[in-house]
């Protein structure tokens, strides 16, 4: 008798940082993972191989930049055309930068809206028929900027915005076969750049309206994905917020 293939899940932006942790956390589900990048080839690749040492065959990487609107489909494209089915498709890549009122220009709303909104909603668009057919699932890694604003940084919570409504309009859309929902992380990572040597008084400040008084782990956010993907067989159109209680003060 033979074994039914594994499930099979695309993860944008999953080279680094949370969105390789996710790819983790779902390759140790049992699913092949196809891991899109834009830049980061080296840590692509080192992920990669480590999930062929683990299960050989259940990998794929994906190159793209996603601000270039025709390489959206190719991305589903070739995941089918590797492993012959689409079950999940995370929404995780995504474009953090400042835009001060009065000084934003329109490459950097383009930026922010390329990765954070029209990316996921194109490549929900192409995957849909996979993942009806597979009754599969999305989710979106939105923010709790989505629907509390950071002061200078309009165009980066609008877009986020955008992602959490579409989280929405395709859980209806897409029912019943496709659940669609997201993950709205707090304070998990800071910002590269930001330095990790001591938490600055600005990251303290969040910290101390945060009632569990810590950060969130990429590990907690990837299980949240998994869990959505997986086990959440009710649950669509609904943001999961991971941020500790904080948007309970504000």
């Amino acid at each position: 008798m033979s074994l039914a293939p594994p499930p099979v899940a695309l993860v944008t932006g999953a080279a680094r940082r949370i969105g390789a942790v996710v790819a983790r956390t779902l390759h140790d589900a049992g699913y092949s993972v196809a891991i899109h990048y834009r830049s980061a080839q080296g840590d692509a690749e080192a992920l990669a191989a480590e999930f062929e040492r683990a299960r050989p065959g259940t990998t794929l990487l994906l190159r793209a930049d996603l601000d270039a609107f025709d390489r959206l489909p190719e991305l589903v494209a070739q995941t089918v055309g590797r492993f012959g089915r689409l079950d999940a498709l995370v929404n995780n890549a995504s474009t953090f930068i400042p835009t001060g009122l009065g000084t934003t220009t329109p490459a950097q709303w383009d930026a922010l809206f390329a990765s954070n909104a029209r990316a996921p909603y194109f490549l929900s668009q192409a995957a849909a028929p996979h993942l009806r057919a597979a009754r599969g699932g999305i989710v979106n890694l939105v923010d709790i900027y989505a629907e509390r604003p950071k002061r200078g940084h309009a165009v980066y919570c609008m877009a986020k915005a955008a992602l959490l409504m579409m989280t929405r309009a395709l859980a209806l859309e897409l029912g019943p076969e496709v659940r669609v929902n997201a993950v709205s992380p707090g304070a998990i990572l800071w910002p590269e750049g930001d330095g990790v040597a001591a938490v600055t008084p600005a990251q303290q400040a969040m910290l101390d309206r945060t009632p569990l008084g810590r950060t969130g782990t990429p590990d907690e956010i990837a299980e949240a994905v998994r869990w959505l993907l997986q086990d959440a067989h009710y649950s669509t159109g609904q943001v999961l917020h991971l941020d500790g209680g904080r948007m309970i003060e504000g």
